[in-house]
């Protein structure tokens, strides 16, 4: 769930989405099985910071001033799930951005760059954020 404080439309609304990822990876070279990495390391460390921030809580925008939110954030404390707090908008150009910047920090330490994250809101609307 998450809105996006003072849209023109009927986003400014709290709603919810069916977010898809797709991250591209690069590294200076292919390791000894031919590939940058193993698909099955990212669903492990990007897929696991996802289910534990993201999944099944709200995306909302740090200092958003609608009451909502805290009353939110109070529910999910009782229920053991997070907010998640961006210092932007939660758009999905900054949702895709922010799993730029945390892809990176869990996959850098593997010799893994992302070069490129689309994250798709619905089937037909999605953004895109490139290094």
């Amino acid at each position: 769930m998450h809105r996006v404080p003072r849209h023109e439309s009927k986003c400014a609304a709290f709603h919810g989405h069916r977010y898809t990822a797709d991250i591209t990876c690069a590294a200076p070279e292919l390791d000894d099985r031919g590939r940058v990495i193993d698909f099955g390391v990212i669903k492990q460390l990007v897929g696991a910071w996802i289910d534990e921030r993201w999944d099944h809580t709200a995306i909302l925008m740090r200092g958003d001033e609608d009451p909502a939110c805290v009353a939110v954030a109070e529910s999910n404390a009782r229920h053991g799930r997070p907010v998640y707090w961006m210092e932007g908008h939660p758009t999905a150009e900054n949702v895709a951005a922010e799993l730029a910047r945390v892809a990176s920090e869990l996959l850098a330490p593997r010799g893994v760059e992302v070069v490129h994250v689309r994250v798709w809101e619905t089937p037909n609307g999605w953004a895109d954020w490139s290094r």
